[in-house]
């Protein structure tokens, strides 16, 4: 059985949230009713041409643990629209786009028709917007954009039900206007902690940490490219210096979590 099957046939208990990590800010997410939600799915080496023209190591380095045409979602979520996060290859590939949803700012939104998604499908978001999917429940959060190529980075707050609250940060550089999260209690925070191209670094990520003070923090995009790693233990030592009261996850590639409140 694939992965893709494995996790389609994956049962989620009452009251808990499942999710796998697919690399960098990669995950899926799936309900007790069986919703199944991606978001930033980059699942192919497309980054490696980019990195070649400006001298810089992006060829993957994470494995693709799901091929495109076998990905099977009922929610194709972007945070911005960066190729590691919003990936045209991928998208085109995607062999049931016509049975998916779409769901990311403006310019991810654009992508997405430009890979042949059809309009119907597409729904923009933004910070602060509120917008529901079957038992999904979706808040745009602020992040602060890390480069000028796209002003429209976001966040995202998911809950299915009355299950856990899951904060993923996105890309985003430090700003106090993160902690506008902690608002919203989120029992789980995804983080990246790589610190490359303005990125939160593993210390940043520890300070938004003792700010929303989740349940659990996981962190993430520290694995992708050979030029812009981190090893995530220093973000464990970081949590451990700052808000000691945090747990600390580390996730697998593949590797189901089931997370209750």
């Amino acid at each position: 059985m694939s992965l893709m099957q494995d996790i389609r046939s994956h049962a989620v208990p009452k009251g808990e949230i499942g999710i796998w990590w697919l690399g960098q800010n990669g995950f899926l997410f799936k309900s007790p009713e069986g919703t199944l939600v991606g978001v930033d799915l980059y699942l192919t080496d497309s980054c490696a041409a980019f990195g070649q023209l400006i001298g810089v190591n992006t060829s993957r380095a994470a494995p693709v643990l799901i091929a495109p045409e076998e990905l099977d979602v009922d929610l194709f979520a972007c945070t911005h629209n960066h190729q590691d996060h919003t990936d045209p290859e991928t998208v085109r590939n995607l062999r049931n786009k016509d049975t998916f949803q779409f769901l990311g700012p403006h310019p991810s939104c654009e992508t997405f028709a430009r890979e042949g998604v059809e309009t119907g499908r597409i729904q923009p978001v933004w910070p602060q917007c509120e917008t529901e999917f079957r038992d999904l429940k979706l808040r745009g959060t602020f992040a602060l954009p890390t480069d000028t190529s796209d002003l429209n980075h976001m966040g995202f707050l998911l809950q299915f039900g009355n299950g856990p609250k899951i904060y993923m940060t996105g890309d985003t550089d430090y700003t106090e206007l993160l902690h506008e999260a902690a608002a919203h209690k989120p029992d789980v925070l995804i983080t990246c902690i790589n610190g490359g191209y303005n990125n939160l670094s593993f210390w940043e990520a520890a300070q938004l940490a003792t700010a929303v003070k989740p349940k659990v923090a996981i962190p993430c995009h520290y694995d992708m490219f050979p030029n812009n790693q981190c090893n995530p233990y220093m973000f464990e030592a970081a949590l451990k210096t700052q808000c000691p009261d945090v747990p600390y996850h580390q996730m697998g590639y593949g590797a189901p979590l089931l997370y209750s409140r």
